[in-house]
């Protein structure tokens, strides 16, 4: 057994640019549990996992230029298995199959960084909360980019501008690229993780036409995933969730604005007032 992880981890190691290799514990059962653990964890030519089901070790194989541990272990995290690191979230180990339910030892919540340190600690790491907290602005910044741009958007569907629609998805597709997933406090992380697809690939569409209406069809998901990471993400001033009952053939649809007011970028001046506000997040 320790030949053939060796074998593998060597492999891995080679497939791998400025490869990194780790062993970390993570939590599961069975068979089914290392192939969930591995699947989740690994990314063809950047990140390699090998997980032990009797001792509970993963052997995890990364480049270090380009990921992380931490961003390992929360991919695992939203598979459903725990890390000393890192908890699952409840819904995701409650689902999961009645073998693979193993027994929850972590104590570090998954959306909480560790806060327990002494005042002597406190003191000499005052230079590196200021870093932490510098840092943290920083990611706040660039999400309040995308979040100006996708309202810049929503106000060229108001006007029926395609052209400009068009211009500002590019823009928002930039902001999206300048985010980096593994600066993100971990319950944005989770919900970046789940949405971001959807979202460049919503821009991109939006972005390669000028036909408004096609740009307002792909508006739909394009703010229902925008709306998954405002909710954890938060924005400096409230947000209004707003929908409109006669968007999407009569089906309905949701967009997100910074004012009250409702101006509605599926239908423009044809009915700039259809619609209400159905949930402020602040």
């Amino acid at each position: 057994m320790a030949i053939i992880l060796l074998l593998s981890v060597t492999i891995a190691s080679a497939q791998i640019k400025n490869s990194k290799t780790e062993t970390v514990k993570i939590y599961g059962n069975c068979g089914m549990c290392k192939t969930k653990i591995e699947t989740a964890g690994n990314v063809k030519k950047l990140a390699k996992v090998d997980w032990d089901k009797d001792t509970k070790m993963a052997t995890l194989t990364y480049d270090s230029s380009k990921t992380s541990q931490d961003e390992i272990l929360k991919r695992i995290a939203l598979a459903g298995y725990d890390s000393d690191k890192f908890l699952a979230p409840d819904a995701t180990y409650d689902a999961l199959h009645g073998c693979c339910q193993y027994d929850r030892e972590a104590k570090v919540a998954v959306s909480t960084e560790m806060k327990m340190e002494t005042t002597t600690e406190n003191h000499a790491n005052h230079a590196n909360h200021s870093d932490a907290t510098v840092a943290k602005q920083q990611v706040d910044n660039k999400l309040k980019v995308v979040f100006d741009t996708y309202f810049l958007l929503k106000d060229a569907l108001v006007k029926t501008d395609g052209k400009v629609a068009a211009t500002l998805a590019k823009d928002v597709l930039t902001a999206l690229n300048a985010v980096k997933m593994d600066e993100l406090a971990m319950d944005v992380h989770m919900i970046w993780m789940k949405e971001m697809k959807g979202l460049m690939a919503d821009g991109k569409n939006i972005s390669e036409t000028q036909d408004i209406e096609r740009q307002r069809e792909i508006f739909i998901p394009f703010s229902k995933s925008m709306y998954e990471l405002i909710k954890v993400a938060k924005y400096e001033t409230p947000v209004y969730l707003q929908f409109c009952p006669m968007a999407n053939d009569g089906k309905g649809a949701n967009w997100l604005s910074k004012e009250s007011a409702v101006k509605n970028p599926y239908y423009g001046s044809q009915m700039m007032t259809c619609g209400k506000t159905v949930e402020t997040i602040q």
